[in-house]
Order: structure tokens, then C-alpha cells, then sequence
């Protein structure tokens, strides 16, 4: 029933964002057979993506609802001095980004409505993301090679995951990870930069003279409203269907401290760090220091954001100085690092618990769902 209501919800919230995509449903067991004629010229209507080149299935998409930009990314940001931000509460939660001492602000109270915003932060051109569905907040650098790309929604997801296209070449970009997965770009990986999830009040005490996005996007949006209520109640399934759903180590929606260094990944349950305070662990011959912090309101729980239940963030940093990690949700780590390994569930700083060998294949692909 709650799931059903949240779908009713959804649909409602995002019918005035787009049309529908046209993505073919997933078949499941079908998921290395290629798309028929038809099906290929559904997923393809509207773009300019050469699908020749694909480094997943493309059985493996299916449409989130809106279709093509239907959530609309901010391509040209105003900002306001921290000091003019007067509709932020303390505990609100935003995506902190400092490049060459220069420190942005991008609210989760905006960015759950637009997913992506395309700026310029000390001379580089950056994407700022945020899915909601997975609770991922990742910065990227949009230069590749010698080209500057935009990004934009699909309206597309892959594992419950936004997939991003660049406007330069339509190719298709999985936001989980930053990798190339459909078009021109297949293969290519975007560089991650270090961003986090902060409260309000903690950027606004560090960076004096920090900036913070505008709600003036010139769009019209319920900004401090949260569309996904209830969405990240921690036993409850992703809305929508994913690879590994049976992996139970952890519950699907335990937010974890995701770390990843080439083929080596960890994740730490917030449970665990909330209690440890610090946690030491290396990944593939790197030595990271997570922290815990506490007082950052969830955007995906109540209504109105900033009255969210305090869920707390985490800091990592490697040789003293803050690196790229990301806090999605457990299911998301699951389907696209299956691999992956979970530290601190036992005594010993450095203890994990390894993926059982039982595990679903990752390569399933999803079953059928629409929202609403």
C-alpha cells in the first residue's frame, strides 16, 4: 500500500515535467538478446545517439516518466552570498564543492527537482548531480579530452539510477560511477571531484564567504518540498527494479559510505560510522579516514526538507586532505559494484564482509515498471 501511494505521488509530481520517455520495457532473461527493429526505434526516437555503441545492454533502460529533459537541468545558475540565503534552515542538507578556495552550495532542496546543474567553479566547467532514487550526490568535471560538455536528463534510468546525456553528442552517461554507457562516449569515465553532502549551517560556518545556488532558476518548482515523501525508509525497495535486489547484507535503503579506486571498492554502513565516529580502511592501496558528522536532515523524508529526520553525512579524506566518495543508498552499491566489500561489520577497524559467492548474477537485467 505504501508503495503504491508513492508511486501515486510521484506520477502526480512529475506529470508537469515532461511527457513520458519511450524506452522499451525490460524483458527479464532477455537482457543479452539485442533489441528487435521496433523495439530499437522506440528507445531511439529523438536522439542522436549512435546506439552502435553501447557498453550495457540496452535492454537495461527503461523510462523514469519524464522524457527527454523533462527534468530540467540548471544551465545557468545564479548564486547568492551565504549571508542572503534566508530560505535555508541549519540542518538542510547541500552539496558542498570548493575548487581553488572558491566554496558553492547546491541545496538538495533544488537539486531534487532538477537532478543536474551545469556551472563553472574556479575555471572548470563542472556537473553537479543528484539522484534521488539513489541518494547519489556526485560532481564531475565536464571536460573530455579537449571538448566541454553540458549535461541533461535522458529521463531514462538504469538500476533505478539517472542516466545523463551530454548535449555535444548525445551520448548516454551512467551518473552512478560517471562512466560512458551508450553513443560516442561509451567506455569514456568522467573525472569525479570531491563533493559532499554538508547541512546548511556547517558550509555556512566554514565557507564565510561561500556562495549558495538561487531558487531564482527560472523555473517554477515547490523548492523545500520533498516529491519522494517517505521514499528513504530504510527497509523499503528502490520504486523501481535493479540488479542484485536479493543481496541482503544490508537493507536496501542503509546509506553507505562508498568508496572506489579502480577494480577495489568498500562500503560503510552509516550505522557503523554513526556509532564509531571514525573509521580507518584502505582501498587498493589507499589509506582513507571517514568521519562522522552528525545534525544533516534527510531530503527524501518528510515533506518539507528541511524538517527531515537527522540521517548525519560523512567526510573522507585521504593523506589529510578531502577526497571523492559518495553516500548513496545500499541497493544502488549492490547493482552496479556487486563486488563490493562492507567494512566494520565486525571488531577491527579494517573488517568486512565480503560478497557471498551465492549472489545473483549482475547482469540481469531489470524487470518492466513505469512510474505511475
Amino acid at each position: 500500500m505504501k508503495q503504491a501511494l508513492f508511486a501515486l505521488l510521484v506520477a502526480v509530481v512529475l506529470a508537469g515535467c515532461g511527457s513520458r520517455g519511450s524506452s522499451p520495457t525490460p524483458n527479464v532473461g532477455a537482457e543479452n538478446e539485442p533489441l528487435s527493429a521496433v523495439e530499437l526505434q522506440e528507445l531511439s526516437a529523438g536522439w542522436k545517439t549512435n546506439f552502435a555503441r553501447h557498453k550495457v545492454s540496452l535492454r537495461e533502460f527503461q523510462s523514469g516518466g519524464p522524457g527527454k529533459d523533462g527534468i530540467p537541468a540548471l544551465d545557468r545558475p545564479r548564486f547568492l552570498h551565504v549571508t542572503e540565503a534566508g530560505f535555508l534552515r541549519p540542518r538542510e542538507p547541500v552539496i558542498a564543492l570548493t575548487l581553488a578556495g572558491r566554496a558553492r552550495a547546491y541545496p538538495l532542496q533544488i537539486l531534487v527537482w532538477h537532478e543536474i546543474v551545469n556551472d563553472v567553479v574556479a575555471g572548470v566547467p563542472v556537473a553537479v548531480t543528484f539522484c534521488p532514487l539513489c541518494n547519489t550526490a556526485i560532481a564531475f568535471d565536464r571536460r573530455v579530452g579537449r571538448r566541454t560538455l553540458s549535461f541533461g536528463t535522458t529521463g531514462n534510468l538504469r538500476n533505478s539510477d539517472l542516466v545523463m546525456y551530454d548535449r555535444q553528442t548525445e551520448s548516454w552517461w551512467q551518473q552512478f560511477g560517471g562512466e560512458g554507457v551508450v553513443g560516442r562516449y561509451a567506455g569514456t569515465r568522467l573525472r569525479t571531484l570531491p563533493a559532499r553532502i554538508v547541512a546548511w549551517r556547517s558550509f555556512r560556518s566554514q565557507y564565510p564567504d561561500g556562495v549558495v545556488l538561487s531558487r531564482e532558476t527560472g523555473y517554477s518548482r515547490r523548492y523545500g518540498e520533498n516529491p519522494y515523501v517517505g521514499y528513504d525508509d530504510v527497509s523499503s525497495p528502490p520504486f523501481f527494479p535493479t540488479h542484485n535486489a536479493k543481496d541482503e547484507r544490508l537493507p536496501p535503503k542503509e546509506r553507505v559510505v562508498f568508496i572506489e579506486r579502480g577494480d577495489a571498492a568498500v562500503a560503510i554502513p552509516f550505522s557503523i560510522l554513526a556509532k564509531r565516529r571514525r573509521v580507518d580502511v584502505t582501498v587498493a592501496g589507499h589509506r582513507f579516514e571517514v568521519r562522522w558528522q552528525g545534525g544533516v536532515s534527510s531530503a527524501l523524508d518528510t515533506g518539507a526538507i528541511a524538517s527531515g529526520r537527522d540521517v548525519g553525512a560523512a567526510q573522507v579524506f585521504e593523506r589529510g586532505r578531502p577526497t571523492t566518495f559518495a553516500e548513496p543508498f545500499w541497493f544502488a552499491v549492490a547493482a552496479f559494484r556487486p563486488n563490493v566489500e562492507i567494512v566494520g561489520r565486525s571488531s577491527g577497524t579494517d573488517s568486512s564482509v565480503p560478497r557471498p559467492s551465492s549472489a545473483p548474477d549482475p547482469r540481469g537485467a531489470c524487470a518492466g515498471c513505469r512510474r505511475g
